[in-house]
């Protein structure tokens, strides 16, 4: 995939959030090897991380099933240095975002964790 597309699947989840309310804090969030898509608050109560997914075609399967075990460690991981760094203490929550070919998005919330 381009990474006109990512970030283009990027912007539509930013736009999707936004309208729910979310403050976006932080995009392309990197610790070591690990990277959170998108970092946002709710309200000032909730922290969430979203892992957004794109795919142009869903022959291999839908996209929220393209989190592997492997990334939603990475993305803990991050998590984990991100929540310290900022001395977070409210609620967290790991949520994906699916985008398809057409501009169609989905949000799981709670997803994994």
């Amino acid at each position: 995939m381009s990474k006109e597309k990512g970030f283009a699947g990027e912007s539509l989840a930013i736009s999707h959030l936004e309208k729910l309310g979310f403050e976006i804090i932080e995009q392309n969030y990197r610790h070591g090897r690990s990277e959170v898509d998108i970092i946002a608050i709710l309200d000032n109560r909730l922290l969430v991380f979203v892992e957004v997914k794109l795919r142009t075609h869903t022959a291999y399967g839908e996209p929220e099933t393209f989190v592997t075990k492997n990334q939603e460690r990475k993305i803990l991981e991050a998590a984990d240095e991100y929540i310290l760094a900022i001395n977070w203490h409210k609620g967290i929550r790991f949520d994906i975002i699916t985008v398809d070919a057409q501009g169609r998005l989905e949000h799981f919330e709670d997803a994994f964790y």
